[in-house]
């Protein structure tokens, strides 16, 4: 009878990349035209939801907009910069 191999697997543990939240704050200087503009563009939200964020920024100071990688947060910080918002990154815990 032949001899049976038995292969084991090395240990592999599963990581999840850590999340963060792309945070749009409050700002005296934009329009609520020109921030629920730089939203749409940047995150491709349907315009109520822009709205919604761009409102809740706007009452209370600071808005979650998404959770997301940080290679792709920083990113979309970034590209709110650039709209000249004022945007932040956290990680999510």
């Amino acid at each position: 009878m032949p001899a049976t191999t038995i292969e084991s697997k090395p240990n592999t543990t599963t990581r999840l990349m850590p999340m963060y939240r792309v945070l749009l704050h409050d700002d005296d200087v934009n329009s609520m035209d020109t921030v629920v503009r730089a939203l749409i563009e940047t995150f491709k939200f349907e315009i109520p939801e822009a709205a919604a964020i761009m409102m809740e920024a706007h009452e209370s100071g600071v808005a979650l907009c998404k959770v997301e990688p940080m290679e792709v947060a920083e990113l979309h910080r970034d590209q709110l910069q650039a709209f000249g918002l004022t945007s932040t990154i956290e990680p999510e815990n």
